[in-house]
């Protein structure tokens, strides 16, 4: 069905989803201004597809920050699913300089967990150093971890697909977005690039910063894990809006794309899409989707935080979506997941910074409900 609020939202709906059209209109209401887009598959078959806002339509590409580990991790799973990566081998046994610095035993699976205690560098970073995965892995790896390893577990905001993508350079000599661009945007035709090629820049639109600034500027490790020490501390809006970062395409910071591109990454995860089976098996996605992090995450306070690689949406989103449901969040407070126990896959963009700033804005609890309460009538 076709919607058009006024001039608030554009796009279309399955009927059954009419509840889901309302709630995000009735967000884009309550924040003047809103630029966002959000998309839904059920089964792999595309049911929402909303977007509202100044310059904003479905094909626009923002800047969605950390929404590319969760691609960078789906990789990860296939290589594992292929038997070129193993979860439990040393990293340092294909990548030797890694063993410096108490870090011999660490594995695979404690990079994706975030155990590996890498957050960034004593003296900070630069734009150029984050955006460029390769040199970020080259910095990292003769470093002490910031915990001993086993202790601990704290969010790589920036680093984590630094680590895990220069393991998969050195297995199979290729980089993760080469992986990337050839298993999964090319063949499903995915709007959502680590790599942003200039022929799509005039796609691209600019974030913006929240209206207010945070009530207070990070510490501690989290300082340290998203660059607020380096001198100058690292701006998420500036640093997303170089250039050089989108043509880079770091999968920890400097994804760009489009709800669609990752609602259907999630689908084709788990689903049928464009005819072809989900892309993991039953037991590589068990892997995946056991949890890995119990207790408090060090840099962010979150609780049980991640499964293998992925977010624990089931934690984050207690009550609406399955302990099985993974995906990544972005700064400028988008979401994405796939739910295998529903088929649920979603993805909401945000242009602009929530109030506070982080991952996941606060009304995806509101958007996540209206789906799921949807997918569960239409189930019965």
């Amino acid at each position: 069905m076709n919607t058009s609020l006024g001039t608030t939202v554009h796009g279309t709906v399955d009927e059954q989803f009419s509840g889901v059209r309302e709630e995000f209109a009735a967000l884009a209401r309550e924040e003047p201004g809103l630029s966002a887009q959000l998309s839904v598959r059920l089964h792999g078959r595309r049911v929402v597809d909303l977007w509202t806002g100044p310059d904003v339509t479905g094909d626009s590409l923002l800047a969605l920050y950390s929404s590319g580990k969760g691609a960078a991790h789906l990789v990860t799973a296939l290589l594992v699913q292929d038997g070129v990566l193993h979860l439990d081998r040393p990293v340092a046994d294909d990548w030797p300089e890694f063993a410096t610095g108490g870090k011999a035993g660490l594995t695979l699976r404690d990079l994706l967990s975030h155990k590996a205690g890498l957050l960034g560098t004593p003296e900070g970073l630069s734009t150029a150093e984050l955006a460029d995965e390769q040199r970020l892995a080259e910095l990292l790896a003769p470093l002490p971890p910031v915990w001993a390893p086993g202790t601990g577990y704290g969010y790589h905001a920036f680093t984590a697909t630094a680590l895990t993508g220069e393991l998969i350079r050195r297995t199979t000599g290729r980089t993760l977005q080469d992986h990337y661009a050839e298993r999964l945007r090319i063949p499903y035709g995915l709007d959502f690039h680590l790599g942003l090629p200039e022929s799509e820049e005039p796609r691209y639109l600019p974030a913006h910063p929240a209206r207010t600034a945070p009530d207070l500027q990070p510490t501690g490790l989290t300082a340290f894990a998203f660059n607020a020490h380096a001198d100058p501390p690292t701006d998420l809006v500036t640093y997303a809006n170089t250039r050089a970062v989108r043509a880079l395409g770091s999968a920890s910071s400097g994804s760009v794309g489009t709800a669609r591109g990752l609602a259907k990454l999630y689908a084709a995860a788990v689903s049928t899409v464009d005819g072809r089976a989900p892309l993991l098996s039953p037991e590589v996605l068990a892997e995946f989707t056991t949890p890995h992090t119990p207790g408090a995450d060090l840099v962010t306070g979150e609780e049980d935080h991640f499964l293998l690689g992925f977010e624990a949406q089931g934690v984050r989103y207690s009550g609406l979506l399955s302990a099985r449901a993974f995906g990544h969040s972005g700064a400028v407070g988008a979401q994405s997941f796939a739910d295998p126990e529903t088929g649920i896959a979603y993805s909401y963009t945000r242009r602009r910074f929530p109030p506070g700033g982080g991952g996941g804005a606060s009304e995806n609890h509101r958007l996540i409900a209206a789906v799921t309460e949807t997918v569960a009538a239409v189930q019965r």
